[in-house]
């Protein structure tokens, strides 16, 4: 498949996810491997092959790479009571540049039965981590208003969202300008659209547009974590709590 003709998925992929929903077994999945190959997982290659050449001009601090990218198919479910094999949908990441891949703040792109979603932002920042970004949010603070608080990115995505402390974290003034931002434990941006968006002639463009808007915020995030080693050890004792 071309990277120049990408546009959507086919009308196939979400029958095939819809499929795999009702049928969530590996020998099942084992029996049909080649179609979620033509239908999903090359598609998705091509996909990210493009994003890989337009993301270039506003996010190079990105990787697009279709190897590291694709999440595997099949769920880990050692810790989990959920115990079918199976990922219904296809997602990808596209992690910081310079950081492990699940560190730090990237963009996240899953196409599933029921919903397509795009995005990124922090997920899962460790303890070290989160200290980092709250201590250069509430240096920069402007910066990041200026980001989540544009025309554009309200368009695009609405709000900044995730999960948040009750009240401002150990360490910072209750009335600091940023307290607000500085409560959150997550750093999460992106719009959820009906799983046929996968396959309209938007699609695309759609995705694009929405990376360009939560890029900015990927790059801000991940400054202070690029800028120097985080380590556990060089936490204030008064702002352990997360």
């Amino acid at each position: 498949m071309s990277t120049e003709r990408f546009r959507a998925f086919s009308p196939k992929a979400l029958a095939f996810l819809r499929a795999m929903k009702r049928n969530n077994d590996r020998e099942w999945f084992r029996a049909r491997k080649d179609q979620y190959e033509t239908w999903l997982r090359a598609p998705m290659i091509a996909l990210i092959e493009r994003l890989a050449i337009d993301m270039r001009p506003f996010a190079p601090h990105l990787v697009a790479d279709p190897k590291a990218a694709i999440y595997r198919v099949y769920r880990d479910t050692r810790f989990s009571e959920d115990k079918t094999p199976l990922k219904t949908n296809i997602a990808a990441i596209f992690p910081a540049r310079g950081l492990p891949k699940h560190q730090g703040a990237g963009l996240y792109l899953e196409v599933s039965h029921g919903w397509v979603w795009v995005g990124g932002g922090m997920y899962a920042p460790d303890t070290a981590q989160l200290q980092a970004v709250r201590e250069h949010i509430a240096v920069n603070h402007r910066r990041l208003r200026a980001i989540v608080e544009s025309p554009g990115f309200k368009k695009a995505v609405g709000a900044l969202s995730g999960e948040q402390l009750r009240r401002t974290p150990r360490g910072f003034a209750t009335d600091h300008p940023a307290a607000e931002y500085l409560a959150y434990r997550q750093f999460l941006a992106g719009r959820e659209f009906p799983s046929a968006f996968a396959t309209s002639s938007t699609f695309y463009a759609g995705v694009l547009s929405v990376f360009k808007q939560v890029a900015p915020l990927t790059r801000f995030l991940n400054e202070p974590l690029l800028a120097a080693p985080v380590q556990p050890s060089s936490l204030r004792k008064t702002a352990t709590s997360t």
